[in-house]
């Protein structure tokens, strides 16, 4: 049952063919025997654990209906405050932090009867592209342990790999669920913005910030995407008429007759993996088949997307960051000299090198004599990216692209270079800077790693990739491929 996806166990639970219990003990057995190769958790409670299955059986036994997610185990990425255990966005600045709320879409999770199983490993402050950033030390990918699993949701995707849970929530703020879900062989969708609450989520670039659902079929993630979705009068940026959706019913889809799909010439360059192009040309192809229109589209301002986004993300994350002045919570230093000495060394001694990158990165933007030439014109470029794709909108339903250029590269390559680094998001990028939906589905291996296919829609339309991803992935087999090194252990059913 291991790599069983949500709805099947949650079949069996309907069923009465196991319980609650024994599920959760299954994906504990699971973490206590391969989380020591993956570092994919940093934070797990057993007992607790535990308590929430025992009470999801009571319920089930004392209700004529169980709730959506019902006994169903989910992992929460470690930047989302909940009052049972630590919250510290992997970042010795927050080694001592108990949030005393849980944020909205982990209140939605508990209302809906999930049962969770555990904060996942990620990048420091969701700043990063493989999950090495972190201050509990780098996650690894279960296809190739030596390798990086993306970032910054590293941990919940090599975690939902590897099956040591079903499920996992990550947040997206330039690609940080599609494209771990790419290099890891999942499914992973960022909604529109707006779309899922954001209150209680600990804030990169508020304007990019996206929670969305990381599982091993489209079904799943639209399962789990309904449960956290809705309008939170708490969050200023949840949109209260955001377009009601389908989400199941947008599954059960198996031919694409009628649709009509851009491929954008600039996401097919020089410098994507020569395995990923032919991957992705397949995937199209096959869509080809299922029958649907290919129609080449343009979408001429995406060479501007990184720079853009590398400004606008680290100016708001050092605006979000400046916060944490070790006064009311997280690190302080010891024996400060002075209250500017506290402040400085306490920073300096939580924060690590890539978030300390992007505080100086947006302060100098945000800086006086600079705003104008770095800030400003970035939300300027901004409003053309978002003008190309509601041009091509008008000629397509869909986007289709590579999630990632390349599949995942070996823990350290890239550690020493932050612009290369960077890079590993440039198809990605442009879809948090336009505020549309976006999931990323296995589409094919090279050399033995995933490669992931990239589904863009206009915005509040997620019931479209939903259902393109469906059919493609009823059509194909790359969804049910598992990582031979975690495919069996004892205790399975």
């Amino acid at each position: 049952m291991p790599f069983s996806s949500l709805s099947e166990i949650k079949s069996r639970l309907d069923a009465g063919e196991t319980s609650a219990v024994e599920v959760a003990q299954l994906y504990l057995g699971r973490i206590a025997a391969h989380n020591g190769s993956l570092n994919a958790f940093v934070h797990i409670d057993p007992a607790h654990v535990l308590a929430q299955a025992e009470a999801s059986d009571r319920y089930r036994s004392e209700h004529d209906a169980p709730r959506p997610l019902e006994g169903l185990p989910i992992a929460v990425k470690d930047i989302f405050c909940t009052q049972d255990g630590p919250t510290r966005c992997c970042s010795r600045i927050l080694e001592d932090f108990h949030a005393p709320y849980d944020a909205q879409v982990i209140t939605h999770l508990k209302e809906a009867g999930a049962v969770l199983v555990g904060k996942t490993n990620m990048d420091e402050f969701a700043m990063g592209s493989s999950t090495e950033t972190s201050a509990f030390g780098p996650c690894r990918n279960p296809w190739d342990i030596e390798t990086i699993p993306g970032g910054s949701s590293g941990g919940s995707a090599a975690a939902v790999a590897a099956a040591l849970t079903p499920a996992a929530l990550g947040t997206d703020t330039g690609g940080s669920i599609r494209q771990p879900a790419s290099l890891t062989g999942i499914t992973g969708l960022k909604p529109t913005y707006g779309r899922v609450s954001r209150r209680g989520i600990i804030a990169f670039a508020s304007s990019l910030d996206q929670a969305g659902a990381m599982t091993r079929t489209v079904k799943d993630t639209a399962m789990v995407t309904a449960a956290i979705s809705g309008h939170d009068s708490g969050d200023a940026t949840s949109v209260e008429s955001a377009p009601v959706v389908d989400w199941l019913g947008a599954c059960d889809v198996t031919d694409m007759k009628g649709l009509r799909i851009g491929r954008p010439k600039e996401y097919f360059i020089e410098g994507m993996d020569a395995g990923v192009r032919a991957s992705v040309e397949a995937a199209l192809e096959k869509c080809r088949e299922l029958g649907a229109e290919i129609i080449d589209i343009s979408l001429p301002h995406t060479k501007y997307a990184v720079a853009a986004y590398y400004v606008i993300a680290p100016s708001e994350a050092s605006a979000n960051l400046s916060r944490y002045d070790s006064v009311r919570f997280g690190h302080r230093c010891d024996n400060p000299e002075d209250l500017l000495d506290m402040y400085t060394r306490s920073r300096d001694e939580g924060f690590g090198s890539e978030v300390k990158r992007r505080i100086l990165t947006g302060a100098f933007a945000l800086s006086s004599g600079y705003y104008d030439a770095y800030y400003l014109k970035a939300q300027q470029v901004r409003t053309l990216i978002q003008q190309d794709f509601i041009k091509a909108f008008e000629q397509v339903d869909l986007i289709a692209t590579p999630t990632s250029p390349i599949t995942a590269f070996k823990l350290g390559e890239k550690t020493d270079d932050p612009l290369t680094m960077y890079l590993s998001d440039i198809y990605t990028i442009a879809v948090n800077l336009a505020g549309l939906p976006g999931l990323s589905q296995p589409c094919g291996f090279v050399d033995g790693m995933p490669v992931g296919l990239q589904w863009i829609a206009p915005a509040w339309r997620e019931e479209s990739v939903l259902s393109a991803a469906s059919a493609y992935e009823a059509a194909t087999e790359w969804h049910s491929r598992v990582p031979a090194a975690f495919g069996s252990d004892g205790g399975e059913s």
